[in-house]
Formats: structure tokens, C-alpha cells, sequence
């Protein structure tokens, strides 16, 4: 169930933009957020909110790489798979983040704190080999920079 405090201010911010279907992606990441993935009863709430469909929601939550449909860790890693970052040695870094997570790409480590998933670029070529956590860049990636995050991001759990 939605609380009512975020459901207010989702309404309050549709009832002001001047095309309220535009808000599909921030509503979705809102309840994302909530849930901690874009559940089925999300999925109908962002619906009823703009008055779209569910299958309209279910579209554009599928197409959008930052939506998850499934549950995933608390912090999710997208690593850059994208020609920059892959010349500046993208296939280590994940192959690094897979050995030390004892994951797979696409899976999430056994204490539930973090989801492995690659993404095709995320505009930091400049800090290339990249990765986001949580939507928070980290950049010139090396294995001692990787182990550095992750202890950091342990200690905050």
C-alpha cells in the first residue's frame, strides 16, 4: 500500500505538469524506490495516477534500463559496457565485480545487498571504465577503487 504523504506528493506534482503522462518515468522511480523494485501493484498505481494503462506503464518500465520488475539488491551496479569503457578495460572491471561478488551479471549477491547489471552507457566517458551504484557515478575504475566502494557502501548497511 502506498502511503499517503507519497501519494499526495505525486499527485500534487502530476496535477502541475502541463502533460501529466511526461511524469510516467520520476512516478515510476518514486514507487521504485518505495518498493525497491517496480512490483505489479506499482506498476498499477503509476497507472492509476496518470491515467494510463497498465500495459502503457508495463512499456515504458520494460524499455527504461533503470526500472527494475524484479527484486534486486539495495545497491544495484550498472557497469558501462559501452565502446569507450569497453577499450578502457570494461571486461576486467566486471569480471572483477562477478569474482568479487560471487555473482553473475544479471544476479544478485547471496546477502541481498547488491545486483550486478550492465548498461549500455551512461554518459561518463571521461571517468571511463564506469559504473553506477545506486544511480551514483564511480569512475577510473580500477579493483583496489571497486574494493574501496564496496567496503564503504558494507559499513553504510
Amino acid at each position: 500500500m502506498l502511503p499517503n504523504k507519497l501519494k499526495e506528493s505525486l499527485e500534487k506534482q502530476i496535477a502541475h505538469a502541463d502533460h501529466p503522462r511526461e511524469m510516467v518515468v520520476d512516478v515510476m522511480l518514486a514507487l521504485q524506490d518505495h518498493y525497491g523494485y517496480l512490483n505489479d501493484e506499482a506498476v498499477e498505481t503509476v497507472a492509476a495516477l496518470l491515467e494510463m494503462s497498465p500495459l502503457e506503464v508495463e512499456e515504458v518500465a520494460t524499455f527504461y534500463t533503470f526500472t527494475y520488475r524484479e527484486s534486486v539488491g539495495k545497491y544495484v551496479i550498472h557497469v558501462c559496457d559501452s565502446v569507450i569503457c569497453w577499450m578502457d578495460g570494461y571486461e576486467s572491471i566486471r569480471d572483477y565485480l562477478c569474482r568479487k561478488l560471487d555473482i553473475a551479471v544479471g544476479a544478485t549477491s547471496a546477502d541481498g545487498l547488491f545486483t550486478l547489471l550492465p548498461v549500455c552507457c551512461i554518459g561518463y566517458c571521461d571517468q571511463s571504465p564506469a559504473m553506477l551504484i545506486n544511480r551514483k557515478v564511480y569512475g577510473h575504475l580500477s579493483p583496489e577503487k571497486i574494493d574501496s566502494i564496496l567496503e564503504k557502501l558494507k559499513v553504510e548497511t
